[in-house]
């Protein structure tokens, strides 16, 4: 009786009718949320368009109408804001949720599981296709292993359960062939109940968005195996999108920035070396920016760092800075040389925490062809940076010493107005710009498929295509 009245309370909650699939869908969510069995999990599944965040804002009014407790984590601060717009409450990150920093001792600091101290609540994870279970942070965050140590921390206390949601036609996880979180096989070998609804339908009629319709079609074809040609996209029936060239990119760029401004504003594009001479050209030639750093520059940290959040003290869970967030320059306060490297002070302001704070930053990490410093570079600054500690006898306080330093520490960082596809996934932006580059045919497969999904699929209001080759255009009806 009470499973009937929260689906009817949800039903009222919904912005819109339901759909076959959702109304589906929610009756197995209320059986799973009446169940009483502490080792079940819900695996909600869904494509662009057929109404995922609808359903769980939803969701989330409708427990907390009745006083039911709901956590809500993404794997990206930018995916948990997200979240948390379309759910009307506060979402965390799952690494800043799970773990805790122990004691500093020496060397780079530890994050072990905490308690769950939450009883009786669910975990909602958006963007589950994101959860890695093969990390290099071996011996940083917990066993390395992301879910192995969520379904650990979640099922260690009384009555608290998961939900996953997530798109399949997304990328998966870095170096992975699959995302684990949406794969049922692999939550069973927990030894979990596994619920699971998949959303088809969409929601919107595709007829109105040439996003969707693309991205429909691009899903189709994951599903039924037909990825060994160029996809045909639909650019010239609908409003929201656009095929333009490069000539054009500097006028439609300037036009998204005034009108939506920069953080609303993103270009997608497939490798290091093409995102930096976009970040260059679009610095020079849409900001008209001569130095180096500026004021109002948008930044992308691309090396987690424990260093500077000292300013993060009074906030909860903001142990450090993570590889993906953007910050942007209020202020820069001088340049310096050091140990052969080029370092600059700068007031940074961090958006999603609504927070500003000091740091170094390594300019030399702006201009890499990969995330941050070359090996070679972090080598030779640990190296330089050793050597000025040669006064202590023992390796252990030097090396103690060379983790405390400021230049050692320095953030890295990208400059974010153009970003890979890896970087952007779980944002979202009004305006997408993507270049796909030059693609040979022997190229195309789920892999490319499912990033070219993935970065359709950012946009929420227009996407611009930039000199897509016309193999990849559809023929106009």
């Amino acid at each position: 009786m009470i499973n009937r009245y929260f689906i009817e309370k949800i039903r009222e909650n919904f912005p819109f009718e339901l759909t076959g699939d959702q109304t589906n869908a929610l009756e197995k969510i209320g059986r799973f949320l009446f169940s009483g069995d502490g080792q079940e999990l819900f695996l909600l599944k869904g494509y662009a368009g057929t109404g995922k965040s609808s359903l769980i804002g939803g969701l989330v009014r409708t427990m907390n109408h009745f006083g039911q407790r709901a956590v809500l984590l993404a794997p990206t601060g930018r995916a948990a804001k997200v979240f948390s717009g379309y759910a009307a409450q506060q979402a965390f990150t799952i690494h800043k949720k799970i773990y805790r920093q122990q004691k500093f001792g020496e060397g780079t600091p530890q994050f072990s599981l905490s308690d769950n101290l939450h009883t009786h609540t669910l975990f909602i994870v958006d963007e589950a296709s994101m959860i890695n279970n093969e990390s290099l942070d071996y011996s940083i965050f917990g066993t390395g292993r992301l879910l192995d140590d969520l379904i650990q921390y979640v099922y260690s206390s009384e009555g608290c359960r998961l939900m996953f949601i997530g798109d399949n036609a997304q990328l998966p996880p870095v170096k992975q062939e699959s995302s684990p979180a949406l794969d049922p096989k692999v939550l069973r070998s927990y030894s979990l109940h596994v619920q699971e609804a998949t959303l088809t339908e969409i929601v919107r009629q595709s007829g109105e968005s040439g996003i969707l319709t693309n991205a429909t079609a691009l899903r189709d074809a994951l599903r039924y195996q037909l990825t060994g040609d160029y996809p045909k996209l639909q650019v010239s029936d609908f409003p929201d999108v656009r095929r333009i060239t490069g000539l054009e990119l500097i006028d439609e760029l300037s036009d998204a920035y005034r009108r939506d401004g920069m953080e609303e504003t993103i270009v997608i594009s497939r490798s290091n070396k093409r995102v930096n001479a976009y970040n260059n050209g679009i610095r020079n030639r849409v900001l008209y920016r001569e130095e180096e750093l500026s004021s109002g520059d948008i930044l992308m940290i691309t090396k987690n760092n424990y260093f500077w959040t000292k300013e993060f003290e009074q906030m909860e869970r903001l142990d450090f800075l993570a590889n993906g967030e953007f910050v942007e320059v209020t202020r820069v306060r001088g340049e310096e040389e050091m140990y052969g490297f080029r370092f600059i002070n700068a007031l940074l302001y961090h958006r999603d925490y609504d927070i500003e704070f000091e740091a170094k930053l390594n300019l030399d990490a702006l201009h890499t062809e990969v995330p941050g410093l070359t090996r070679e570079q972090g080598d030779r600054l640990f190296t330089q940076v050793m050597d000025d500690y040669q006064h202590l006898t023992r390796k252990a306080a030097r090396y103690r010493e060379v983790k405390v330093n400021p230049y050692f520490n320095a953030l890295q960082t990208k400059y974010g107005y153009a970003i890979t596809c890896h970087k952007a996934q779980g944002g979202e932006w009004k305006n997408v710009f993507l270049d796909l580059g030059y693609v040979q045919k022997a190229h195309m497969g789920d892999n490319f498929y499912r990033w070219l999904y993935t970065s359709i699929t950012r946009s929420t209001e227009k996407l611009y295509l930039v000199n897509l080759p016309d193999e990849f255009v559809a023929t106009p009806k």
